[in-house]
């Protein structure tokens, strides 16, 4: 068979580069946005931002907020080791976040940056009148502390990892653990949740109502306080329901974990991508012009380009190019957000009237028929977007869920079941709780029809803890 050459003709979708870059920046994040738009301000010269004295940004027809650059582009608005074995390790004290030598500057540290639980026991220990040896013994106790201030490594462990030439017994170590337990919050230092609690009301005046039960119950009887077995509770420490109901309102305001209040938490802030607010009665949604970045073509550049000829600045012509896609893209961007957003707010009124009860059931193909494009892009779109409402922030993703048949021949969707199964909780009486099969009738009797597994997962869901834990004196 002789070697032949042939032609054939197919389709094939391709995707460019500029559409890439579409799809690309549909699904970033507010935040990710900015930081793909410094850097191409960064790496492309004819790119410029829109400074803030340019003045208000002109309106596009519709809702779409956007502004026209010069060039007539659409552009977005917007701990150290030892030397020796035999030699104590030196305790990290320090002082200065309480004794600044600038008083101007001490406020602002410690306004920037609390003291870690490490940091703030160490300097209270440096401010004790222990001996130096027991000051190094409670350090070695402090870095053994974990997140929650409970010493989770046993003493015996402890002590087998000293040198035997520190000359260390293990009723030292007994000794540093008190000292550190009273060192500063009650509580810290505790091996157990029974120790903890303990010690934070063995720290209360001995003229506390029902310091001595509440003592006897987080010793001895932790359990069945946690099971809620009351007649159990009260036969064992022959005491009435007053005096049980005392205790139980004093163990539940200690702190299971002290060492909490030492969190170094970054808080997480969210830009809303979109605003909603009701204008005449109706609700309409609008970009937020501080997610939008401002960007526009540099026009000097842009002059003489066409001036002199892509020929003779090829690289510079690219990057023009480049840089009238990259904001038409972001255009693009925000006019699909915006768009998919009113969607939403349309299908949602009634959310945004009477809160979660209001909330229908919504899937990304009902949007996706609306607005005529493709289940993914809708799904790119609801992806890490938000949307500020009179009721709080919240994802695109949280107005879309499952619905359950109703009565009526309706759906009521899932998030309105919680919240009516949350209504449910927070009414109840203590005394006498609803189970998963009442809430699941009393749901039924609204004409909503769900089973009492449902009802229990979504209780789960939601962290509400069963009957018998929801019981009550």
């Amino acid at each position: 068979m002789k070697p032949a050459l042939q032609l054939r003709q197919s389709q094939q979708l391709l995707l460019t580069p500029q559409l890439q870059q579409a799809i690309r920046l549909l699904q970033l994040s507010t935040l990710e946005v900015n930081q793909e738009s410094e850097r191409m301000l960064e790496e492309n010269p004819l790119l410029e931002r829109l400074d803030d004295e340019t003045g208000a940004i002109p309106q596009r027809a519709g809702n779409a907020e956007a502004s026209t650059a010069d060039n007539g582009e659409p552009t977005p608005a917007a701990s150290e080791s030892r030397n020796d074995e035999n030699e104590w390790p030196e305790p990290a004290f320090s002082s200065a976040a309480y004794a600044p030598d600038d008083e101007d500057e001490g406020y602002g540290e410690v306004a920037a940056e609390r003291p870690g639980l490490r940091e703030h026991l160490l300097w209270q220990l440096n401010m004790s009148q222990l001996e130096a040896r027991d000051k190094h013994l409670v350090a070695l106790l402090v870095d053994a502390l974990d997140e929650n201030a409970y010493l989770s490594q046993p003493l015996a462990e402890i002590f087998d990892m000293l040198p035997p030439e520190l000359g260390v017994t293990p009723e030292d170590l007994e000794t540093a653990l008190v000292q550190l337990q009273h060192l500063d919050a009650p509580g810290i230092g505790a091996r157990d949740l029974r120790e903890c609690l303990a010690l934070q009301l063995h720290a209360l005046p001995e003229d506390v109502p029902g310091r001595e039960l509440a003592l006897a119950i987080a010793t001895h009887h932790l359990d069945l306080m946690a099971a809620h077995d009351f007649s159990k509770l009260k036969r064992l420490l022959h005491c009435d329901d007053d005096a049980l109901r005392c205790a139980q309102i004093l163990i539940t305001r200690m702190q299971p974990r002290p060492g909490q209040a030492f969190e170094q938490r970054a808080a997480d802030y969210v830009v809303p991508d979109v605003l909603v607010a009701r204008t005449g009665g109706i609700w309409r949604a609008r970009l937020n012009p501080e997610a939008m970045p401002r960007l526009r073509v540099n026009q000097v550049y842009a002059n003489i380009l066409q001036q002199r000829g892509e020929s003779s600045a090829q690289a510079l012509s690219t990057q023009l190019q480049e840089a009238r896609w990259f904001i038409k893209n972001l255009q693009q961007r925000f006019d699909t957000i915006l768009r998919v957003a009113q969607a939403i707010v349309e299908r949602q009124r009634q959310f945004f009237e009477h809160g979660d009860i209001g909330m229908r059931p919504l899937v990304l193909r009902e949007i996706a028929e609306q607005l005529e494009l493709h289940e993914s892009t809708i799904s790119r779109v609801t992806t890490q977007k938000f949307m500020h409402t009179p009721r709080g922030i919240y994802e695109f993703k949280y107005f879309f869920g499952s619905g359950l048949a109703t009565e009526a021949g309706g759906a009521c969707s899932s998030t309105a079941i919680r919240a009516l199964i949350r209504q449910l909780v927070d009414e109840e009486d203590a005394r006498h709780p609803h189970s998963d099969s009442r809430m699941a009738e009393i749901l039924a009797q609204q004409g909503i029809i769900v089973a009492r597994r449902t009802v229990a997962k979504y209780r789960e869901s939601m962290q509400i803890p069963p009957v018998n834990l929801r019981k009550s004196l």
